[in-house]
């Protein structure tokens, strides 16, 4: 549901005139973003001009608004990937959306279609060089978006365009996790938690970690059939094999990586599938290629999703009415408030900036 009025069109013949806000950033810390005033867009050809109505945070947005190794920009740039605006304005040759339709820019926007390839693995939204959706308006490729879905409001779809489209990438289209599936998801961050809600919602038995007790107690009101502190419990593998009867699980969601791929290789079963998305333990690790061999397993590496994946996320979205989890929300004025609480990562859920 949309709780807004419906979208006034842009006046065309008052386009070049009007000027919006937009925040941009050198990789030089939370406190140096600078709010401009910059002219609104305009589209041409095949382009919408979307006024964007809500944003979420992720962690790569610290990443590029922090500097952190080449991320850092080399010029000012809009940060922020993820958000939903409605379509104000559109070129004369659009054809895929209308005013009044509601959009979100795809994170890697020439995905559209079919395996990621060298050729379609550019320009990701919000990145050290491409420019993100931190303001008033946005001009987008018709190509280059989709529409949210339907039964969500401003706030949820918001949350979708990175960490929801990598769960869907590797619950539904890498995995295809199904009815009865034994699934193990690391962590309580927002790949797992949308990753969970999926995967309860196509009938898998899910056991899910963490170090906090709190965040365990909400993924088993989520859902979760069962969890395991990784601090009182540390061998994770030995105590999801128990809790699977000794075979272990269908399908693992690796979201930390590094090491823990170890975990994720004791615990799974012969023949099962891991989907890996983690960076947070590292880039390298040492594996036990032996027991990779030796049960078969099928590792997936797992880089957000195609508009073609998103669409069919979407799709499941309404039709199953699951609602993103949200930590919390802030206006636009408190940005810099949003993103230190994502920074000291004790959030549960996606951070939601509203417009």
């Amino acid at each position: 549901m949309n709780n807004r009025d419906d979208p006034q069109p842009i006046d065309h013949d008052r386009r070049s005139e009007a000027v919006m806000s937009a925040w941009t950033t050198r990789g030089d810390g939370i406190d140096k973003l600078r709010c401009d005033t910059v002219p609104v867009p305009v589209p041409h050809r095949t382009q919408i001009l979307l006024k964007m109505v809500a944003y979420s945070l992720n962690y790569r947005d610290l990443l590029v608004i922090e500097g952190v190794g080449g991320w850092r920009p080399q010029a000012d740039v809009v940060p922020i990937s993820d958000g939903v605006g409605m379509v104000v304005a559109t070129g004369p040759k659009v054809t895929r959306f209308a005013v009044g339709d509601r959009v979100s820019a795809m994170f890697l926007p020439k995905w559209r279609l079919g395996p990621l390839t060298r050729e379609t693995y550019v320009s990701p939204t919000g990145g050290p060089t491409s420019p993100g959706v931190l303001a008033d308006y946005v001009l987008v490729d018709q190509e280059d978006a989709a529409s949210s879905p339907r039964s969500l409001s401003d706030e949820h779809a918001a949350t979708l365009p990175v960490a929801a489209v990598t769960a869907w990438h590797a619950v539904g289209r890498r995995s295809r996790i199904g009815e009865g599936d034994n699934v193990l998801i690391h962590g309580t961050g927002g790949v797992a938690l949308f990753a969970l809600q999926f995967a309860v919602a196509l009938g898998a038995q899910v056991v899910i970690t963490s170090s906090s007790d709190e965040k365990l107690a909400k993924a088993r009101k989520l859902g979760a059939s069962a969890t395991v502190n990784y601090r009182e419990y540390p061998d994770v593998a030995e105590q999801v094999l128990e809790w699977s009867g000794g075979d272990g699980v269908n399908h693992v969601i690796e979201t930390v990586g590094g090491d823990n791929l170890n975990n994720s290789l004791s615990a799974v079963k012969i023949g099962g599938t891991i989907s890996f998305i983690g960076l947070i333990a590292g880039t390298a690790a040492r594996i036990n290629t032996y027991e990779f061999v030796t049960k078969n397993v099928t590792l997936h590496g797992i880089e957000t999703g195609s508009r073609d994946m998103f669409e069919e996320m979407t799709r499941f979205i309404d039709q199953y009415d699951i609602k993103p989890v949200i930590d919390s929300t802030f206006p636009r004025s408190e940005i810099a408030t949003a993103l230190t609480r994502l920074q000291r990562n004790g959030h549960f859920g996606k951070i939601v900036i509203t417009g």
